[in-house]
């Protein structure tokens, strides 16, 4: 009978809630252990299969030989004997203290992953023990009760066991000798093993005095027969003077199994004979089977770790205890994890202290609370997996200062798939070995993509039944997608926690669900009936083609049917041109790529990066109603993991996980996406929108792809984008594959400092047009724009500094740069607090500059002194033409002398009020135009107060002319600047 109809979990086959959502309780007492850093759950497996693998430990040999208890010793005198039992344990000890620091070496190394993304942490530093609770061979049957991921997180955990406590004896007072270890993907089996193993090595687990772990999937690939001496003495060859005592000795001993599912065991006599010597030559499966069956060794206690499909493998009389890895089913673990994790010196880089302590508290502080709010989040974390991704996507959100090729969100997400899957196949007993990830991506895939076409995260159980069941034809098939719904479909998906939506389900991560589709895309999975049909046809007439060519042939030189030949190679022309119409694949993902990166309703959301930075933390503000209508989902992730999936780097680890992507495809992609996406990225999108484009950029890591989509932005709008130390590494990264001049970059409003600044400093030099207005840049970013406007290949012409507080230190510092710069021809310092001791320090270096040709120092609180001086200053200059003063604190006696200044005899023209004389001044229209762009971010009492004097200026200077036609032009300004006090003082302004 097959394993799929001896499942009651698959009958009825529409129960997909009926999953196993087995999750304990958030209320209970729990007892915490902090010691052993946590990566994912599978993070270990790669990990483990190094040191457990091939690759020996050994260490010098050191130790006496140990002689066994022969008879010759048993008639030795009880002092001899009693001192070379001293001699022998003396001989254990060293040889098991050396066994003990090698595992310690080996398993407190992190996986590359670990390191790559984020700060290494000492394995004492940062673990959380998630939830075991012990279960029943009964309770793994029997079909799991259609719980909500709500009702499961409220309700009490039942029989939980520490996994220190996993051998005590049983209910009946048996001692346990065997346990299974079973949980899903994700849960943490592996980090749990490498744990075990370390907290054996520091003298944290006294119940065993040898610990001996072996991964199932390195017994897999081994055939030929050996004996369980030969294995160890292999593995750990600093044991071998051990290996012959363990039969005759009183070691504690452990034996350790990871992934037992990568083994086929036969429990029939029949099938694996009985063996009871250590020293006899079998198949590795055999030496396994034995040990449980406690015929070989039967003292040592064994620990066997396992995916829940792979349970049944081991009879029940042979297990002592099952327990099953729930995870982090309790929120608080969830939260110490993060505390944890986040909190870390080396989480933030080199910032100082005080600010990285803030914001690493600040970071946790929200994530906290968002992980009360029994969010999906809260759901996803459930998973120490997950948790993991959260933290390592924070660290990259927040952390990141530069951004090497390898480090993307892409790259993040493909390494934490193959830190969970590593290559692993679905089921190791189904000859078509799949690999687990290429068939998430073939049926997951499928799902996720149809939900981004459609717009819908929310998932019916029909949907479901659409993906996975409809195309089922085979046993085979049937037991795939059992060992699917057991072992890995809660790693993706998860019940809704929204209300009124329990019976649906959501990708446990909502990136998930863009990465899956982009991967189902990039794979050429999405293929119409007649792709499909052609290609199966194509491959089937390429394979007879060569034995319908042989017979032909014979057939031909016997009869005179010379019409064959012409048949059959008219035949062998299909396969041809099947392969040309194929390749018409790669334009249709150039387009989807294109037409999701550019879809202009998307126009106007927050950026990517700010998106997934708000679905881990929440948004702050009150809860949406239950009866509001949602707002459109948003998948402007899809096309950017479908550029990232792309990458080289990338291909190489999903072909590891069985997830091919040749290189004369991704080739092809890109050639075609030249005709769409640089075409589409000429036109002037958002700031959002050129953001995401820019990261698509990146993402892809295509350098000659960049450089040719670069060329062709001439001006960078990214004004009120929020620039994260990220977001600037991304845009620094991307420009840097060209070195053409930019006409205009504009970072108005974009949270910028004196980091930020230093970060896009190459970029910076490139610029003709710099915006840089509210930005809060202080006195240490006005020292980077020194050395900026310093630098002998500087470009910019004209800088905008307005609303930073500047102050008088910085003010000196851009009085250097104005001395020695040769490209500024425009410098605005609008509202940026300079005051008479800035002003007079920019006067003091104005005139060693010899190329600025307009200087804006208006609402500084200038007096008339500072005015003055600086149009003294302006007036011997020979190329500075205009001086904007407005709104400064200039008298009646400063505003006669600066209205007394004439273009053609002071060679410079001072911009103070909206009169000059008795005549309006040509730049009225610019002054107030000015005051209503920047009102959000001034004194609204001052500039009142300002615009009353402007009126009153207006009024005095009207009465004072004849001219009809000035008179008008004076009223006119007036009604403007009335205007502009009314609804200032109703607040509509």
């Amino acid at each position: 009978m097959s394993r799929a109809m001896q499942c009651q979990g698959c009958l009825p086959w529409g129960s997909w809630a009926q999953l196993p959502w087995s999750l304990a309780g958030t209320r209970g007492t729990r007892s915490l252990s902090v010691r052993a850093a946590a990566v994912p759950g599978g993070a270990g497996r790669c990990f483990l299969r190094k040191i457990l693998g091939t690759s020996s430990i050994s260490l010098p040999r050191g130790c006496v030989h140990y002689q066994g208890d022969s008879q010759e010793n048993s008639a030795q005198p009880s002092s001899s004997r009693h001192g070379q039992s001293q001699l022998r344990n003396v001989a254990f000890s060293g040889a098991i203290k050396k066994h003990q620091k090698s595992l310690s070496a080996w398993f407190s190394h992190q996986p590359n992953e670990e390191r790559q993304f984020g700060p290494s942490f000492s394995l004492d530093a940062v673990h959380v023990d998630p939830v075991i609770r012990e279960s029943s061979l009964e309770e793994i049957l029997k079909p799991s009760p259609d719980l909500t991921i709500q009702n499961q997180l409220q309700q009490p955990c039942r029989k939980v066991i520490s996994l220190h406590n996993l051998f005590d004896v049983d209910a009946c007072g048996r001692q346990v000798k065997n346990v299974v270890l079973y949980g899903t993907v994700g849960t943490g089996k592996s980090t749990l093993i490498k744990k075990m193993v370390v907290d054996w090595c520091h003298g944290r687990l006294p119940l065993f005095q040898l610990v001996i772990p072996f991964s199932c999937e390195d017994l897999s690939h081994s055939h030929a027969h050996v004996s369980l001496r030969r294995l160890i003495t292999k593995k750990y060859q600093h044991l071998r003077d051990v290996v012959p005592g363990l039969e005759a000795s009183n070691l504690r001993v452990l034996f350790i199994l990871n992934g037992l599912e990568r083994l086929n065991l036969d429990f029939r006599l029949a099938g694996t004979e009985l063996c009871c010597d250590p020293n006899e030559p079998v198949p590795p499966s055999a030496i396994v089977v034995n040990l449980l069956r406690k015929y070989l060794l039967p003292e040592a206690s064994i620990i066997v770790t396992t995916r829940p499909s792979a349970v049944r493998r081991i009879p029940g009389k042979y297990v002592g205890r099952y327990a099953e890895i729930c995870g982090f089913s309790d929120t608080n673990l969830q939260k110490l994890y993060f505390q944890m994790r986040l909190s870390q010196p080396g989480c933030s880089g080199e910032e100082s202290q005080d600010r990285r302590s803030a914001e690493q508290e600040n970071l946790v502080e929200m994530l906290s609370r968002n992980l009360e709010r029994h969010n999906q989040i809260t759901a996803a974390c459930f998973l120490p997996s997950y948790c993991w991704l959260v933290c390592t996507t924070l660290h990259f959100l927040y952390f990141t200062r530069t951004v090497p090729p390898s480090q993307t969100l892409t790259g993040i997400y493909t390494s934490f798939l193959r830190l969970n899957f590593s290559g692993e196949v679905l089921d190791s007993s189904d000859p078509t070995h799949i690999s687990m990830m290429k068939y998430v991506a073939k049926t997951v895939g499928k799902l996720a993509y149809e939900g981004v076409m459609s717009r819908k995260t929310c998932f019916s159980e029909e949907d479901l039944r659409q993906c996975f069941e409809v195309e089922m034809k085979t046993e085979s098939e049937l037991n795939l997608l059992e060992v699917f719904r057991s072992d890995v479909f809660r790693f993706f998906l998860s019940p809704c926690v929204q209300p009124g939506k329990e019976h649906t389900f959501v990708f446990t991560i909502p990136a998930m669900q863009e990465y899956l589709a982009a991967l189902y895309v990039v794979l050429g999975e999405k293929k119409t009936l007649v792709q499909r049909v052609g290609k199966e046809l194509s491959e089937v007439l390429g394979k007879v083609s060569e034995d319908v060519a042989v017979v032909v042939n014979i057939i031909s030189k016997v009869l005179p049917l010379r019409f064959l030949p012409v048949l059959f190679n008219l035949l062998k022309i299909f396969p041809r041109y099947f392969s040309r119409v194929g390749g018409k694949d790669r334009d249709t993902i150039a387009h989807t790529m294109a037409e999701e990166l550019f879809k202009e309703e998307d126009y106007y959301n927050d950026d990517v990066l700010d998106q997934i930075n708000s679905s881990i933390l929440g948004v702050e503000g009150p809860m949406r109603h239950p009866d509001e209508a949602p707002d459109d989902e948003v998948f402007e992730l899809f096309p950017i993991f479908m550029g990232g999936i792309l990458s080289r780097r990338n291909r190489a680890i999903l072909e590891q996980l069985g997830c091919s992507i040749k290189n004369l495809a991704a080739f092809e992609i890109a050639k075609a996406m030249k005709k769409t996406v640089i075409r589409k990225g000429r036109r002037g999108l958002p700031p959002s929108e050129l953001m995401d484009y820019l990261f698509f950029l990146h993402e892809f890591q295509n350098e000659r792809f960049t450089a040719e989509a670069i060329r062709s932005l001439r001006a960078v709008n990214l004004s009120s984008v929020k620039m994260t130390p990220l977001k600037c590494s991304v845009l620094a990264s991307v420009m840097s594959t060209t070195s053409h001049e930019v006409e205009e970059l504009n970072l108005t409003s974009c949270n910028l400092d004196s980091g930020s600044l230093r970060t896009l400093f190459p970029v910076l030099l490139r610029c003709k047009a710099l915006h840089l207005q509210l930005n809060s840049l202080g006195s240490d970013a006005c020292k980077e724009i020194r050395d900026l406007l310093l630098h002998d290949k500087c470009v910019v012409s004209s800088l905008r500094l307005a609303n930073n507080p500047v102050g008088e230190q910085g003010a000196r510092y851009l009085a250097e740069a104005l001395a020695g710069n040769r490209s500024l021809r425009q410098l605005s310092l609008l509202h940026t607090a300079l005051g008479d001791p800035g002003a007079e320090a920019i006067a003091q270096r104005l005139a060693q500059n010899q190329h600025l040709q307009e200087l804006n120092l208006g609402y500084n609180s200038l007096t008339d002194t500072a005015a003055l001086r600086v149009v003294e200053v302006a007036k011997r200059h020979e190329t500075l033409d205009k001086v904007h003063l407005y709104f400064n604190d200039i008298s009646e006696d400063g505003k006669r002398a600066l209205d007394s200044l004439r273009m053609d005899r002071d060679g410079v023209r001072a911009l103070v009020f909206l009169t000059a004389g008795t005549d309006v001044s040509d730049y009225w229209s610019h002054i107030l135009n000015v005051v209503q762009r920047n009102l959000p971010f001034w004194d609204r009492e001052r500039v009142r107060q300002h615009l009353a004097l402007l009126l009153q200026d207006l009024e005095s200077s009207r009465s004072q002319t004849a001219n009809p036609w000035r008179k008008a032009k004076f009223l006119r300004v007036e009604s403007e600047v009335k205007k502009m006090l009314g609804k200032l003082q109703d607040g509509s302004l």
